[in-house]
């Protein structure tokens, strides 16, 4: 099969390059909507979720309250590697599911992936590894605008990812998406050619949900 990952930080327009790349037959195995799926109420994530926390963090109909969560992780390592380790594993098992099944149909598939660089030990070999990248003023100004961060709260969401030059080290494709519409429309047409010629992988075997080490 031909498997892609595709990673770029916060701000850069990582979704755009997705649904281009969707435009053109491929499947996406999107990992925030994975998340938004596992973290419906009543699922087995949230329950370990409120236990790890508190009640707090759900409200009356069982609805997880991301806000409240983001403000007991965010600036609190030790509660961040807690979330991590309830997450990972259901996260990665239902991506390999996923991928599994895009498989089955004989297209392309891209995991999508925020923070692969992160997460990238163990996962199955790619044909190759695509990074959107922006200046970081870019990305701040970006979500500024569309997405209605304050400055100091979108430069600390930067900060707390992977580096720019950590991802782009990992990159085998660097899609530029600094520019207009119709620029990066070019670059995913390019992107895509390479894409064409990068190689089949294996199927790769499905991740069993475990908790992770301590």
């Amino acid at each position: 099969m031909k498997l892609f990952a595709l990673t770029g930080g916060i701000g850069t327009g990582k979704s755009s390059v997705a649904s281009r790349l969707a435009e053109r037959g491929c499947v996406i195995v999107d990992s925030d909507l994975i998340v938004r799926d596992l973290q419906q109420p009543g699922m087995p994530v949230v329950q370990a979720m409120v236990e790890q926390f508190g009640p707090s963090i759900i409200d009356e109909q069982g609805a997880l309250i991301r806000p409240a969560v983001a403000e007991i992780v965010f600036n609190d390592p030790e509660a961040l590697k807690a979330l991590n380790k309830i997450m990972a594993p259901a996260i990665r098992a239902e991506t390999d599911r996923r991928t599994l099944e895009a498989a089955e149909t004989g297209r392309t598939v891209v995991q999508d992936i925020p923070l692969l660089v992160e997460t990238l030990k163990g996962r199955p070999p790619y044909s190759g590894i695509i990074v959107v990248d922006v200046d970081p003023d870019v990305a701040v100004s970006r979500l500024i605008e569309f997405r209605g961060f304050t400055e100091a709260d979108a430069r600390a969401r930067i900060a707390k990812q992977s580096t720019r030059d950590q991802r782009l080290a990992i990159a085998g494709f660097v899609v530029d998406n600094g520019g207009t519409p119709d620029d990066l429309d070019r670059r995913v047409a390019q992107c895509w050619a390479w894409m064409e010629a990068c190689p089949q992988v294996p199927v790769p075997e499905p991740h069993v949900a475990a908790a992770e080490p301590a």
